[in-house]
């Protein structure tokens, strides 16, 4: 069997995307006990914002229509703080299978055959499943649920934007912008919520760490991925990604969880792996 170099060096850079951005994720919550979720979501934005213009140089070609840049933008900052106050209440693997909940739901609304909604009730199973446990003294956090499905909305919301602002220009120059937009809302918002506690020069290289890890090197792998993989690959492939926020959780965080808890997980990634095998005549 011959394996085709351009599939396999896009494999490795999804992989590798999936792996750095939950990488990232694990290194913020780690910040959250001295500068907060909004002061470790200034950070990744900040810097993710500067790194990207630098890489991408969105001032050689800037978009003649703003408005869906702007609202793209608020629904990358929205997400991000949402999903941030939500790690601060819930483990990770629980968070990022609760907001892929707002991708997949945007798959599954695009198609127009019936029985593609079978996998809209795996998702919903893996939700109802979580709720024993927030009732729980010692169970999940109903707000970081909560939380975690807002930020999941954010997210469709910034596919639906990001597919209008991509139309005038390059992903690049579009995540460029867009988080330059994020950024400019939500970093005064940490700067005064956190104050001196974010010049910090001991926390300032995992800012940057986590902007790196985060966002401008996962999105700029996961362009490259999607050159050279058909889109339904690489839906495929990212279905795996509450899988690796778990490991990740588990090994950095020492996040363990429950059965329950773990069996929503899987229903969720059973959910968006069904959607992307069948969505493709809809994609």
């Amino acid at each position: 069997m011959v394996i085709n170099r351009d599939f396999l060096f896009a494999f490795c850079c999804l992989l590798l995307a999936m792996v750095t951005i939950q990488s990232g994720a694990s290194i913020a919550k780690q910040l959250f006990p001295h500068v907060g979720p909004e002061g470790t979501t200034a950070y990744r934005l900040g810097f993710s914002a500067i790194i990207l213009w630098l890489v991408f140089r969105p001032w050689r070609k800037l978009p003649t229509n703003w408005r869906p840049i702007l609202i793209y933008g608020l629904c990358l900052g929205g997400m991000n703080i949402t999903f941030y106050f939500a790690l601060e209440r819930i483990p990770l693997g629980v968070a990022v299978a609760l907001e892929f909940t707002g991708p997949l739901a945007v798959a599954l609304f695009s198609s127009s055959r019936k029985r593609d909604y079978i996998w809209v009730v795996f998702a919903l199973i893996g939700i109802l499943l979580l709720l024993p446990d927030i009732t729980k003294v010692d169970g999940l956090d109903p707000v970081g649920v909560l939380l975690a499905l807002v930020a999941g909305a954010c997210w469709a919301g910034y596919i639906l934007f990001g597919k209008q602002s991509g139309s005038q220009g390059s992903g690049g120059v579009t995540v460029a912008l867009g988080m330059t937009v994020a950024a400019l809302f939500l970093v005064p918002a940490g700067a005064i919520s956190q104050g001196q506690a974010l010049l910090n020069w001991e926390l300032i290289p995992l800012g940057i760490m986590i902007g790196l890890l985060s966002s401008a090197l996962p999105y700029s792998l996961e362009m490259v991925a999607l050159r050279n993989m058909p889109a339904q690959g690489f839906s495929i492939m990212m279905s795996l990604e509450p899988a690796i926020a778990t490991i990740a959780g588990l090994f950095i965080l020492g996040e363990v969880l429950n059965f329950w808890q773990s069996l929503a997980i899987v229903m969720v990634i059973i959910a968006s792996l069904g959607s992307s095998l069948t969505g493709q005549k809809a994609a």
